[in-house]
């Protein structure tokens, strides 16, 4: 089986806003996924990788993250986010699967979200400039994990993995 992807799962109105940003600032031709947040590039395609997130997601309350600020990737532009349910839940995670991360899973997490991504530095540094005038901090939720498979470009939506919502939270 392909490797998995696990990103994860924001309330409705954020997905939407940072996926028409993504829509409107990504190179058409390369735009393969909807935003996302990625907690980890590759983990094992098996069913006790799918029950091990299910059981986490199933054990973490709906959570505030923060839209902090915004990151030049150089040739893009991300917004980056900040969580300590977030960074608790990615420790938990990178405990759980530790021994079968790759290299790139085990780097320092930053947390973000890519809106403009393979461009020329001068457009990069354009749409940086344009968003951070207007930019202004945020609250949005994290509503669970979504699971990946990866397609070799783009990815096909296996699984949503909800979080535990109070009686007074809404259901997604």
């Amino acid at each position: 089986m392909p490797p998995l992807i696990l990103t994860l799962a924001l309330d409705p109105e954020a997905q939407s806003n940072f996926e028409a940003l993504r829509q409107l600032h990504f190179p058409p031709e390369r735009n393969q996924i909807p935003a996302h947040l990625t907690l980890f590039h590759q983990l094992p395609g098996s069913e006790s990788t799918r029950a091990s997130i299910e059981s986490i997601a199933a054990r973490h309350p709906v959570f505030d993250l923060e839209v902090a600020g915004l990151r030049s990737l150089g040739r893009g532009v991300a917004y980056t986010l900040a969580s300590p349910a977030l960074s608790q839940l990615h420790r938990e995670l990178s405990t759980t699967f530790a021994t079968e991360l790759i290299p790139q899973d085990r780097q320092p997490f930053h947390p973000h979200i890519v809106i403009q991504n393979k461009t020329t530095p001068e457009a990069a540094r354009a749409l940086f400039t344009q968003l951070q005038r207007d930019f202004n901090p945020i609250t949005i939720q994290a509503l669970g994990l979504d699971l990946w498979l990866y397609l070799s470009g783009p990815w096909q939506h296996l699984a949503t993995y909800s979080f535990q919502t109070s009686a007074a939270d809404p259901e997604f």
